[in-house]
């Protein structure tokens, strides 16, 4: 007889459970925990793969930039006519000679460079992208290098030679002008480069507008704040005169103009319905 009447409780503690019922939750805990480490195993192989390719393209860029870099350095002779246009220079010192060596093949090895450096930045960036990043860079990117050319040929034939003979004739009024061949190449890239970058205005507003965090209304609702913001640009890039900056600020707010047109095209091919 049970003195305690445990054949009649209904409730039993969890050492009354049956050793088949603690094997069956044993095994589904040792389940989900292998699963778990399942998915951190893949996490960290696509972690080091992710690393690995990135390390790649790093490798393949800096061998390519190191080698743009060697030749133009060799020849540099024959870049120095269209480097100058002519402009008399002077070096202060022996190792001014191998700065602006050096800063010189540097800007040039990264333009030429430039195609190939997007070109693995591409490789890398490709697999992440959905379909609809991946069809607009692949379209485009041919157009984003042209502007980009466009952009330093507008400073290198326009802003860079207005600016120069400027700053040059105002200065000659009272003082005899010497420039320093290390100055002059700051001034070149001040004049080049920035303006590259800014030509590219329109395709990061277009893409902008196909993610959909830009319409052409908020273009121009912010049209003033916009035209400040590129005063405030031009004032920032170019050199500390009223010329070089209306020079530079005329073709931006152009090309601010150009992007509200696109985005407004974009938008209302968007929402034309297709016709079977």
């Amino acid at each position: 007889m049970d003195p305690y009447g445990d054949h009649n409780r209904k409730i039993m503690s969890p050492l009354d459970k049956p050793i088949e019922k603690v094997a069956v939750a044993t095994t589904e805990v040792n389940e989900i925990h292998s699963e778990q480490g399942k998915s951190d195993a893949k996490n960290d192989s696509s972690l080091v793969g992710h690393l690995t390719e990135l390390r790649k393209q790093l490798i393949k860029s800096i061998f390519t930039f190191l080698l743009f870099f060697i030749i133009v350095f060799v020849t540099i002779n024959l870049w120095f006519p269209y480097v100058t246009r002519g402009h008399e220079l002077i070096v202060l010192g022996p190792l001014e000679v191998v700065k602006f060596y050096m800063s010189i093949s540097t800007a040039l090895a990264v333009g030429l460079a430039l195609p190939f450096l997007c070109h693995f930045l591409w490789q890398f960036v490709k697999p992440g992208l959905n379909e609809r990043e991946s069809q607009f860079l692949s379209l485009y990117s041919p157009i984003m290098f042209l502007l980009f050319l466009g952009g330093i040929a507008f400073g290198y034939f326009v802003v860079n030679p207005l600016s120069y003979n400027f700053l040059v004739s105002l200065g000659a009024m009272n003082f005899n002008v010497m420039v320093s061949a290390q100055e002059y190449a700051s001034f070149l890239l001040m004049t080049t480069v920035p303006l590259g970058l800014l030509f590219e205005l329109p395709i990061v507003a277009m893409f902008l507008a196909t993610i959909g965090l830009l319409t052409a209304d908020s273009m121009k609702k912010v049209r003033k704040w916009s035209y400040l913001s590129l005063a405030v640009i031009s004032a920032l890039i170019t050199p500390p005169d009223f010329i070089s900056q209306i020079i530079v600020l005329i073709p931006m707010a152009l090309l601010y103009e150009i992007s509200i047109y696109i985005v407004s095209r974009s938008e209302q091919r968007a929402t034309t319905p297709v016709e079977n």
